[in-house]
């Protein structure tokens, strides 16, 4: 039997497992009967908990194909909540080890619960072969992109992750599957790369819908937020602390000058729990 807890940070929907006291046996096969929103639990992903060596936690994130991703912004968020509203542990300033590197997290807590969390996300990766992209440019700011009839133009960070950020005039009615699943795929991408269509309303708030490497359109990516605030600030088209609004909600970031890092915040839901038995995950 397992354990498990169903969050979500704007939308953006994982099952989480404490796997500090917990085995866990084929975590990509898992991760694709429960993420089948048919079939399964329905999510995301999946997100284990476990115990860490470097950090107070480490946090391993898996996509619904079952493949292993480095961070989720949102899914971090919620690593947080879950963590210490669990009696885990009783600090409210939490480091998590990812495959991105060891976050900091400042928990902000309302009647014994953590309700918003700022993540410090770290410098943005802007040399090419570390995104990685192919290309040319510091910063990769207008890297063309052919995708079926459309030729659009990003500019590429990565946030542990890769990401390609394209303005779009119309984010609302922009056929984010169409493009989304081709460009992800891109030849000038060597692992693939979340994409996110943008559309700058003011310096100070931004439009975005994303297309995530590995799962489609989500209703939020926290990494993508990021991204696509340092975008448009290499573009100077927004400010260095905006809101990102996305289909399930907003987050406030934060590109600081004074340590190059990006700053996160943003809510953190848990939704229901309940257990796994093994003829159930078989």
């Amino acid at each position: 039997m397992l354990k498990f807890t169903k969050m979500q940070g704007l939308g953006n929907d994982y099952v989480y497992i404490d796997a500090t006291n917990q085995k866990i046996k084929d975590v990509s096969s898992l991760t694709k009967i429960i993420s089948n929103r048919n079939w399964g639990i329905g999510s995301d992903g999946l997100i284990l908990i476990d115990k860490s060596n470097v950090a107070d936690f480490k946090m391993k994130m898996f996509n619904p194909d079952g493949s292993e991703s480095e961070m989720c912004g949102n899914g971090i968020r919620c690593v947080g909540k879950f963590v210490y509203d669990k009696g885990l542990t009783n600090k409210t300033q939490v480091t998590i080890e990812t495959l991105a590197g060891i976050k900091k997290l400042e928990l902000n807590i309302k009647n014994g619960k953590a309700e918003t969390i700022t993540v410090d996300m770290g410098e943005p990766v802007l040399e090419a072969d570390k995104i990685p992209v192919v290309s040319n440019e510091m910063p990769v700011k207008d890297l063309k992109i052919k995708a079926i009839d459309k030729e659009f133009f990003a500019t590429c960070v990565s946030m542990g992750n890769p990401h390609a950020v394209i303005m779009v005039e119309n984010v609302e009615e922009f056929n984010v599957d169409k493009y989304g699943k081709e460009i992800e795929k891109y030849e000038k991408f060597p692992n693939k790369t979340n994409v996110e269509f943008i559309k700058v309303e003011d310096r100070q708030h931004i439009k975005m819908r994303v297309w995530e490497r590995g799962t489609g359109e989500t209703l939020a990516c926290g990494t993508g937020a990021c991204s696509s605030i340092v975008a448009g600030v290499l573009n100077d088209m927004v400010d260095r602390n905006a809101r990102v609004e996305l289909l399930g909600g907003e987050l406030q970031i934060e590109w600081r000058k004074e340590d190059n890092h990006v700053y996160m915040t943003g809510p953190a839901v848990t939704v229901f729990e309940g257990e796994l038995y093994e003829e159930d995950i078989v």
